[in-house]
């Protein structure tokens, strides 16, 4: 949630002295009432007064009226299916739909109110610790939360415990914990860090890494501190699977020459529901539960769970890795709960709705869908490195172990391909200007793609790679469930269209595309960054290159 400061009404009313709407008013006769008006247009703030922004009005207005002034003003929002900058899913069944309408009002923290809903969530959490490889023996004990983030701060936290709990027991220093993870790593690791106090060594990827966490690093980087390493199974700037089995066998190493148990937390945003069922998996080698050293997992329903945002989840291995005393007995409800998250009251519509299309989709239907974004991934991939204008920082259009351009590489799929015949990583686009395009046309910003689709009603962000790669810039596509083969045709042809027409008009000053639009009073009082002359993400108050990227949740 976006931070908003304080704005003083008074201030906003002088400012608005002079505009036309008070002239405008003074020609029109209103009643003063708030629930007199013949159409949802005819009540006083349609043309009267502006609608009430900073202080609650003294009388109300009709409901009809107030729902289509909001109405009209949200229809300024883009359209959710073209925001290709989001992992977050936009579309669900209409049977879908209607359970969380009728469910809407239902409280996850009232267990004993509703006992059916409660049941539904026990049944999600064990039917991803069986995707997720749950062993037999151990009991998987996790919770739904409202994403990821609260997710990984759950999961981050219980290491930082076991941690605390076995330095005590040994007699050691339990002041200095840290935990690694990778410069690509999205904002909610860091955050985890900075909130619980845990020193954050944030490694830098490169090429050579695939962009993703280097395990050579980790070697150099743990030490008997270390609670714990975040591995990523699908990076936020390039769908790149972290290796987890590798991570596993170096920590496995440096267990035997000192004694240190260090746990592995996989942050599955994406990955955890894509990997478990696509043919590709995670690529060959084991990331999940299979791994003894992988203690906990989360993953976002929100995303390639395919529910409406709201909905993360996260699993244990085993309850003897959730530390007892993080644990709280409620009594005050009715009944006795027990309950680890960092929210209290939350919507239950989301559980029933990620319970729904666990039953509707089944194993099969999940593994529909995620072939079918990954196959159109690859399509997309393809046809932009064939117009030798760009060329493609994630490889999941590149045949298994090949991670460099082939120009004898053929666009379309061949009969019978899946995703086992690619490198494995999450339906995702990162490309950028090839080199011979910007040798041939230096002047050109890649922005200005991102700018000009934008006026198409695409959100296709651009932004640079992580710390110590920032000077690379990429453009970045999720394909989602929604994204339909007709949409793919037709954003291909736009993005084609528009290199075309950027580099016909190479001479027009294109730099007031760069330029915010947003002058309103609550874009000045809320947060943002500063006004710049760089790309995405580099500038304003605090700049991606000095921490982890702030990319889209």
């Amino acid at each position: 949630m976006a931070l908003a400061r304080h704005v003083n009404p008074d201030e906003i009313v002088r400012n608005l002295k002079d505009l036309h709407m008070k002239e405008a008013g003074q020609r029109h006769v209103h009643s003063q009432g708030g629930t007199s008006h013949v159409t949802p247009y005819s009540t006083r703030y349609a043309s009267k007064q502006e609608i009430s922004k900073f202080i609650i009005p003294q009388k109300g207005a009709p409901a009809d009226a107030v729902h289509q002034l909001l109405k009209d003003e949200l229809d300024l929002d883009g359209r959710p299916n073209l925001n290709l900058a989001s992992f977050v899913g936009t579309y669900m069944e209409t049977q879908a739909e209607q359970l969380i309408m009728e469910n809407i009002s239902k409280n996850m923290s009232d267990a004993d109110e509703y006992p059916a809903m409660m049941q539904m969530h026990s049944r999600c959490v064990s039917i991803i610790a069986n995707l997720w490889g749950a062993q037999p023996g151990e009991k998987a004990v996790g919770s739904a939360t409202t994403g990821s983030s609260e997710a990984i701060h759950l999961g981050g936290l219980a290491m930082k415990r076991r941690w605390q709990e076995k330095r005590e027991k040994e007699g050691k220093d339990k002041s200095k914990p840290n935990i690694i993870m990778g410069s690509n790593a999205q904002v909610a690791l860091e955050k985890f860090a900075r909130y619980f106090e845990v020193e954050a060594r944030i490694l830098p990827v490169s090429e050579k890494s695939n962009f993703r966490l280097d395990p050579e690093l980790v070697k150099k980087n743990i030490d008997e501190n270390t609670i714990g390493i975040f591995v990523i199974l699908g990076s936020t700037y390039t769908g790149h699977y972290e290796p987890v089995e590798e991570i596993s066998k170096i920590l496995d190493e440096h267990e035997a020459t000192t004694g240190a148990d260090i746990p592995i937390h996989v942050d599955a945003a994406s990955g955890g529901f894509i990997a478990p069922f696509t043919h590709a998996k995670a690529g060959g080698p084991r990331w999940d539960f299979n791994l003894p050293r992988v203690k906990s997992i989360n993953t976002s329903g929100h995303k390639f769970g395919l529910v409406y945002a709201g909905v993360g989840w996260i699993i244990w291995r085993d309850e003897s890795y959730l530390p007892k005393h993080l644990i709280f007995e409620l009594h005050y409800l009715g009944g006795t709960e027990e309950s680890y998250t960092l929210n209290f009251s939350r919507p239950g519509a989301q559980i029933i709705a990620q319970y729904f299309n666990l039953i509707h989709l089944g194993f099969e239907g999940y593994r529909s869908i995620m072939e079918n974004c990954l196959s159109n991934a690859r399509l997309l991939s393809k046809s932009l490195e064939a117009t030798n204008w760009y060329t493609c920082v994630s490889d999941i259009h590149r045949e298994k172990r090949t991670f460099k351009f082939n120009p004898l590489d053929t666009v379309f799929s061949k009969e019978g391909e899946t995703s086992a015949d690619y490198n494995a990583g999450l339906p995702v686009v990162a490309f950028r200007f090839s080199d011979e395009f910007k040798k041939e046309f230096p002047h050109l910003k890649q922005e200005t793609i991102s700018n000009l689709l934008r006026a198409k009603q695409y959100i296709i962000p651009n932004y640079p790679l992580p710390p110590n790669e920032e000077k690379t810039e990429i453009l970045r596509v999720v394909v989602r469930e929604s994204m339909s083969f007709d949409l793919l045709d037709r954003l291909i042809t736009d993005i084609c269209t528009t290199t075309q027409n950027l580099i016909d008009g190479d001479g027009q000053d294109l730099s007031i595309l760069n330029q915010s639009k947003d002058t309103s009073f609550e874009k000045q009082h809320s947060s943002q960054g500063r006004k710049h002359g760089r790309a995405q993400g580099q500038g304003g108050r605090h700049p991606m290159t000095d921490g982890v990227h702030r990319t889209v949740c």
